[in-house]
């Protein structure tokens, strides 16, 4: 049986409470480089986001998912994305909201519950992660958890007038 709980954290689906930590997250312009966001998300919006988060991944080809501490309190989102039920792929993207809460395993425990997920309930054969070259942490992390490098996109996200590198990591599942 797959769970979605860990020892300090478990996965859950969004609920119309999380509308604050989304639209807090959502429009905090230091993350907005890894997540392509460009303009701020309205209340509105983020509503109907909400309005529409129960939807079947086999639908909208995506699963958020709410990383909560075992006291119920929200830390961080993690995502299943671009999902190919066809290839037996999908992208994942983790952020952790507060400093305060990185580097505690938090992002370890929510990464390998997802994993899990993806491979045992959704049968994929493979999950794979874009990360930028100068986000050590997050490569790290990665290699940490069985992902291997294989890719680099020269030049692939503009940022403040410049170009950095993004690293694709994959992760097979044998």
């Amino acid at each position: 049986m797959v769970t979605l709980k860990g020892k300090q954290i478990y996965l859950r689906a969004l609920e119309p409470e999380d509308l604050d930590f989304l639209y807090q997250l959502e429009n905090n312009t230091a993350v907005w480089e890894i997540s392509g966001t460009v303009t701020p998300y309205s209340r509105n919006v983020l509503q109907l986001y909400l309005d529409n988060a129960h939807r079947d991944i086999y639908d909208v080809k995506q699963l958020r998912l709410v990383v909560c501490d075992l006291n119920d309190k929200p830390l961080g989102l993690i995502d299943l994305f671009d999902f190919d039920p066809i290839n037996k792929r999908a992208g994942i993207g983790i952020i952790i909201s507060q400093k305060q809460d990185r580097d505690k395993g938090t992002g370890a425990s929510a990464i390998r519950l997802l994993c899990n997920y993806a491979f045992e309930a959704l049968e994929l054969r493979q999950v794979y992660a874009n990360i930028l070259e100068e986000n050590s942490r997050s490569v790290h992390l990665f290699q940490k958890l069985g992902f291997e490098q294989v890719g680099v996109k020269t030049d692939w996200i503009r940022s403040n007038g410049t170009y950095k590198n993004e690293i694709l990591f994959q992760k097979i599942n044998n």
